[in-house]
């Protein structure tokens, strides 16, 4: 790709970006409940340190002023403060992010990991109970809710079973002093491997809750690709030279037949950023996505706001990565 097709895909972005902002900043003005009103509580305050308070956040501004002193901000790195914790609301979302990217990264793994071999399969034996279970299981995963989903999961493995926590991130007796924020890694660091143990159980529901959805869109991008791959002239070629079985499917087929997926799992990575709203709730998850759901009921404007910016841009630079990633794998195709 040119630099200046590279450069106009990155202009577009700017009116999406903006577009966002402005709805995200009207949904929250035209949310009933007043921020003032819930800080304030069952406080006895005057008239006057009400005004006071409601002229400190800013909210005695008309909502269009209001808007463009948040974006002239936002062009400068400044998010503003956050209602409730009274910090820079970038300093809140970075502390919450980590946690986020590595429920993300291990529901990605998850994905990937039951996704491919399971698409393989069923294209390489197509119609048969394996392909047929492999097709019910995609449907059942795109289906089902997330929350209602891992609220199975609690039931079965922490309620019933006990095998696996609740909720949480790490057990109260094996927390450790963070390095990089993620738990996983931190855990291995620290050369602790039975607080590494624990927070790999801690992780594993919420990640299945998040990466199965994925994982049946996967699948079926995965059986379709490899079917299609399978037909073509190269790979009847490669059968009659003699080749292995294993040597066309893995060589021949299955590298040409990743392309669809490798792109659509780049894309679908930026669902998994607003699902973990859902999923880091029921699980209790102390996550960016946990942050936001509480700042819209708290109405913390500042940090909502900064919080559906940062995934919108999240999003939208994944799927760019994705065109320009699919660019690369199929030169036939252009921008």
């Amino acid at each position: 790709m040119s630099l200046g097709k590279l450069i106009e895909r990155l202009l577009q972005l700017v009116p999406v970006l903006l577009g966002v902002s402005l709805i995200a900043f009207v949904m929250m003005a035209l949310t009933p409940g007043d921020p003032v009103q819930i800080m304030i509580g069952d406080q006895v305050v005057t008239p006057e340190q009400e005004a006071q308070l409601r002229h400190g956040l800013g909210l005695d501004q008309p909502v269009p002023v209001r808007f463009f002193i948040f974006l002239g901000n936002a062009l400068q790195g400044d998010f503003g403060e956050s209602f409730y914790h009274r910090r820079p609301v970038a300093d809140v979302i970075a502390e919450r992010l980590p946690a986020t990217i590595e429920l993300s990264l291990v529901a990605l793994i998850v994905a990937l990991a039951t996704a491919i071999p399971l698409g393989v399969l069923a294209a390489i034996r197509k119609n048969s109970l394996l392909d047929r279970m492999a097709t019910i299981g995609s449907l059942l995963g795109v289906s089902l809710p997330g929350f209602w989903f891992g609220i199975l999961l609690i039931m079965l493995f922490a309620v019933h079973l006990q095998i696996l926590p609740v909720s949480g991130r790490i057990g109260y007796s094996s927390e450790i002093v963070p390095i990089t924020g993620f738990l996983l890694i931190d855990t291995l660091l620290r050369g602790n491997l039975s607080a590494f143990w624990d927070a790999l159980r801690h992780i594993l529901l919420p990640a299945i809750t998040l990466g199965l959805p994925m994982a049946a869109i996967l699948m079926r991008v995965t059986r379709t690709s490899m079917l299609e791959v399978l037909r073509q002239d190269y790979v009847t070629f490669a059968d009659a030279k003699g080749l292995s079985r294993r040597r066309v499917l893995f060589r021949h087929a299955l590298k040409n037949a990743l392309i669809p997926t490798v792109s659509v799992a780049a894309i679908e990575t930026g669902s998994l950023l607003g699902g973990n709203m859902i999923v880091e709730t029921v699980f209790g998850w102390p996550g960016l996505g946990r942050l936001v759901v509480e700042s819209i009921f708290l109405r913390n404007y500042p940090l909502v706001q900064a919080a559906v910016l940062f995934y919108a841009v999240t999003y939208v630079m994944l799927n760019f990565f994705a065109d320009i990633l699919y660019t690369v794998l199929n030169p036939r195709v252009k921008l």
